[in-house]
This record gives C-alpha cells, sequence and structure tokens, in this order.
C-alpha cells in the first residue's frame, strides 16, 4: 500500500480525482475510515476524475447513489444485515461495469466481490488525512 498525505479537504479531493484515472469499469472500492475522515469528500475526488459533473452527497438513507452507471456510491452505516443488503440488491451493482465505491462496507462483507481495492482515511487533525491505498 501506499501513503498520501492531504493537508486539506481540497487536496484530498485532487488526491481522488488522480485516483480516479487507475480505476477500470467495475472496480470496487472499499472506503474505510471513522466518521468525519473524508470518505464522501473522496467520493467527489473520483466523481471528478470519472467526468461526473452531478453533486456527489452522502447516500446515508438511500444506501446507494448511482450516477448514471459510471459509478455507484455506498454508504452501508445503516445495513443491519446482509439479508437487509441482499434485498435492497446491493450485490447486483457489482456486475454493472461501474466503479463501486462502498462505505461501512464491512457491513455487506459476505457479499463483496473477491477482489476489491481499499483506500483507508485517517483523520489527523481538522484539516489533516492520511490516505492509504
Amino acid at each position: 500500500m501506499a501513503t498520501y498525505f492531504s493537508r486539506s479537504r481540497k487536496e484530498t479531493q485532487a488526491f481522488a480525482t488522480e485516483y480516479a484515472k487507475t480505476l477500470l469499469a467495475g472496480d470496487v472500492v472499499l472506503l474505510d475510515g471513522d466518521m468525519g475522515a473524508g470518505k464522501t469528500v473522496f467520493a467527489k475526488g473520483v466523481a471528478q476524475g470519472l467526468g461526473i459533473d452531478e453533486e456527489v452527497t452522502s447516500p446515508t438513507y438511500a444506501y446507494m447513489n448511482d450516477y448514471d452507471g459510471v459509478l455507484f456510491h455506498y454508504d452501508c452505516y445503516r445495513i443491519e444485515s446482509v439479508e437487509q443488503a441482499e434485498r435492497l440488491g446491493l450485490a447486483d451493482y457489482f456486475d454493472m461495469g461501474g466503479i463501486c465505491l462502498i462505505e461501512w462496507a464491512q457491513n455487506i462483507a459476505p457479499l463483496l466481490p473477491a477482489k476489491v481495492k481499499r483506500v483507508h482515511i485517517k483523520k489527523i487533525s481538522e484539516t489533516e488525512r492520511e490516505i492509504e491505498y
């Protein structure tokens, strides 16, 4: 794994924009980090890197936001069981050819594909983040 140190939200988003260029159709990326670490900021940067102009917001209550089949942004924080995730059809999107970014992926771990990428964001201070990828 490599590490990037970000000094601001703007730097985190810019790094994620560049990171997006390394992704291939069908990639599943697990975004790990505590609440407020910057996972959604990272997702905004990935979306920008994929050419998505739409405003990216946290899908906390929707569970998953679909950005034209190019990006599927999950927030599984409120998922209480694998069965709930299955009923919502969350695993169906893994094979649709878009990039899947998943926050709180541990809540749907049995449904995840065998091959995934990981990005861990650690809050160092109010503005600084350590990003392992």
